[in-house]
């Protein structure tokens, strides 16, 4: 199990303000709001989430990234666990043509508007529940910002199912804290999140799931 961090510059490259949200704005409700995976948390107010999320470009170099690494080709498949808009997914069809993609998100509305060329290959699903593909179905798994997202029981079959589908290399991310300081940031800004884990921690988790892929992690700074 090897750290990856393939996200640093896209999150650095995001300016946030901690403590308007926790001072500003009623955190309890922005965060309800937000669980309902709908308009409000991907295209509303960014109190509520991502302020908008729009196709622009910025996941090209993380697809190019991960195609690097792992060597993905023609005619493998790749799933993302947790996809939202899909953004990623087709970038990595733009980089390596031919490649066959597929993707699971909550979210019947990122579904819905998730990147056209893509949707086709998604599917509305809960990643701690069955997924409906076979054993060793998939050439690279990977999963972004989704797993923190879940409690410890729901944790730990969504990273067995994550093992099971796989017969490739596995990368996820999650959010965590290594000091007090992220700590606080983290939970000022987090809206969604149920698993507030130190790295050691979830490492332990992974190695309790009998998860062996790569990992990277988020940290707010």
């Amino acid at each position: 199990m090897t750290e990856i961090d393939f996200l640093a510059p896209l999150h650095k490259a995001t300016t946030r303000d901690y403590v308007q949200r926790v001072v500003e704005y009623d955190k309890a409700e922005c965060a309800a709001v937000a669980k309902q995976w709908g308009y409000d948390y991907w295209d509303g107010d960014r109190r509520f989430g991502y302020g908008g999320m729009r196709y622009d470009g910025r996941w090209r170099p993380v697809a190019e990234a991960m195609v690097a690494h792992y060597g993905l080709k023609a005619g493998m498949r790749v799933l993302d666990i947790g996809c939202g808009k899909a953004f990623l997914l087709h970038e990595l069809t733009q980089v390596v043509p031919g490649i066959e993609v597929v993707g699971l998100d909550i979210s019947v509305y990122a579904i819905e508007h998730a990147k056209e060329e893509v949707r086709p290959f998604l599917v509305q699903g809960d990643c701690s529940c069955r997924l409906p593909w076979p054993d060793r179905h998939f050439d690279f798994v990977l999963s972004i910002n989704t797993f923190h997202n879940l409690i410890n029981f729901q944790l730990m079959a969504a990273l067995k199912e994550m093992v099971r589908v796989a017969r490739g290399p596995k990368w996820l991310c999650v959010e965590s804290w290594r000091n007090e300081r992220e700590k606080a940031n983290l939970l000022y800004w987090q809206l969604t999140c149920h698993s507030f884990y130190t790295p050691e921690e979830w490492r332990w988790f992974y190695d309790l799931a009998g998860y062996d892929g790569d990992h990277g992690f988020i940290y707010f700074e």
